[in-house]
């Protein structure tokens, strides 16, 4: 995960605990919204993965103003949007940092299980 890490500070600018929160909010979000077979792959393949979905879920809460916009809008990306913003992660930083994990996520487990993931959860193409 500390390489996923840097290579998400390097192209976003985010702290490496902002970072690992907000790759922790994502891999919640993928839990609940993917396929379970290819997202429960993925989480297996990125070492430390459970805990920085401890940590960017405790960080992000579920309520907050952003949230609940989130959620009026009907869920999904909007709703994950707003969490990252919750903890600092800005509109500009939100596509790089989803580029550098999903591609990452590439490398450890590959195209046949990612894409599903991708193609499966509405919105979600545009951040990879």
């Amino acid at each position: 995960m500390d390489d996923l890490i840097a290579r998400i500070t390097q192209k976003t600018g985010l702290d490496a605990e902002t970072a690992r929160k907000a790759v922790g909010i994502i891999l919640a979000f993928l839990r609940k919204e993917g396929p379970p077979a290819e997202v429960n792959a993925l989480i297996a393949a990125m070492p430390a993965a459970e805990q920085a979905m401890a940590d960017g879920e405790a960080a992000s809460g579920a309520g907050g103003l952003m949230g609940s916009i989130g959620g009026m809008m009907g869920g999904g990306v909007m709703q994950l949007g707003g969490k990252l913003m919750q903890i600092g992660v800005d509109m500009g930083q939100m596509q790089p940092l989803g580029r550098e994990l999903f591609a990452y996520g590439r490398e450890k487990v590959g195209e046949d299980t990612l894409g599903p993931i991708v193609g499966s959860i509405p919105g979600l193409q545009q951040f990879v």
